[in-house]
């Protein structure tokens, strides 16, 4: 994710899956890579893997036109710190973290040489490539609006989707399109293993049921430390988790209750509200099968 004016890259953290998609993606597309990590066995292995040149954080920045930071939030503002004595003017520094008041701030605080954007590429490393997929960016002065404008073309001619947003918008957002979801999978997780028969449920289930577990098993198979950043990092994560919880336990009343009418009349009114919000709403049902069967 580069101007078209940017040849030589350096990632730092581009031994990470991110980092090597980002690195795969780049020398496809002409541009000179070069990877940086503090694993030095994944490293090698993704110097052979990728057929690219690896070097340490210090000498990647210094070589590099363009900066990519893909590195876990909680060690960012070290890594930051690091680096920012060797950008150079006219560089540009770009942080693809899932969220971003947090790194924003931080490559503002370090960060005097060269130009920093904050995005965040809304995939992860099983994408086969940019199209179709959605990016933010969230720039916070004019230069870097003009940069990310540059962005924006040069990954809207691939096909990726690009909006720009404050990183207020975007953590805020998140919270809902990662917070929510990977939560409620990691509970669902937690729930299905403890009824001790998931061999057979998989075997006789239906597409809902293979739709839960599918993104069940999604999030619990990727990395951990990843989705606890995000719930201890977005904004008011607490206070969602407690909404889900309270209508939770709302639904689970009217089951107690065996209130079979205000069930259905609860879930009707969803419905509706659904079909305001989504044009298209009508199509989920035949979505989830295509899904499903593509399995």
């Amino acid at each position: 994710m580069v101007m078209n004016r940017a040849t030589r890259i350096a990632i730092i953290g581009g031994a990470g899956k991110m980092g090597r998609w980002f690195a795969n993606f780049l020398l496809r597309d002409g541009k000179e890579v070069a990877i940086a990590d503090s694993n030095r066995e994944k490293l090698l292995e993704a110097r052979t893997q990728l057929a690219v040149k690896t070097m340490p954080n210090v000498e990647a920045v210094r070589s590099a036109d363009t900066v990519l930071i893909s590195v876990p939030i909680d060690s960012f503002e070290e890594v930051v710190e690091q680096i920012h004595p060797y950008t150079h003017s006219g560089q540009v520094i770009i942080d693809i973290t899932s969220v971003k008041v947090f790194p924003v701030e931080v490559m503002h605080k370090y960060i005097g040489a060269g130009l920093v954007l904050g995005a965040h590429p809304m995939f992860g490393p099983g994408a086969k490539d940019v199209s179709n997929k959605n990016f933010i960016l969230t720039p916070t002065s004019e230069e870097e609006t003009a940069l990310a404008q540059e962005i924006r073309q040069y990954l809207e001619t691939r096909g990726a989707r690009v909006t720009l947003m404050t990183p207020r918008e975007h953590d805020d957002m998140m919270t809902m399109i990662l917070g929510l979801p990977s939560f409620v999978a990691m509970v669902s997780a937690d729930t299905l293993l403890s009824f001790d028969k998931l061999k057979l449920t998989r075997a006789i289930s239906g597409s809902t049921y293979k739709l839960l577990l599918m993104l069940a098993e999604s999030v619990v198979s990727e990395d951990a430390e990843l989705y606890a950043s995000l719930q201890m990092s977005l904004p008011d994560m607490v206070e969602i988790e407690d909404l889900f919880r309270s209508k939770a336990e709302a639904w689970e009343g009217l089951v107690k209750d065996k209130d079979k009418q205000r069930f259905i009349q609860r879930a009707n009114l969803l419905r509706d509200r659904l079909e305001k919000a989504n044009s298209d709403f009508g199509k989920a049902y035949e979505d989830m099968y295509r899904i499903v069967e593509g399995l």
